[in-house]
């Protein structure tokens, strides 16, 4: 029993390092060849969005409008691979606990 006290603990230190360190990575979008540019943190917090001038039409903002969500959505997806490289090795180790639920 000791024992596995001993691993949950490790593994929670684990967690909370790897949270930290999502929490303060930031990954990058891109739509449109680089027109648009978005910077999520790896916690999937919008940090930014850069639009390239080229990419300002007044006749066409639904263009513009799918650009952006393009690039959040490719952002949120590289957020989304950076959890799973940091929390995947963590979250696999649980089964070794033998406990209900990890």
């Amino acid at each position: 029993m000791q024992q596995m006290l001993k691993q949950a603990q490790k593994m929670q230190q684990q967690i909370a390092k790897a949270q930290a360190e999502l929490a303060e990575a930031e990954v990058t979008g891109t739509a449109g060849g680089g027109l648009v540019t978005a910077t999520v943190s790896g916690a999937g917090e919008v940090k930014s969005i850069k639009i390239d001038p080229k990419a300002v039409d007044p006749e066409d903002v639904e263009t513009l409008e799918d650009l952006v969500v393009a690039a959040l959505h490719n952002a949120s997806e590289a957020a989304r691979e950076l959890t799973e490289q940091k929390m995947g090795p963590v979250a696999g180790g649980m089964g070794g606990l033998g406990l209900p639920g990890f």
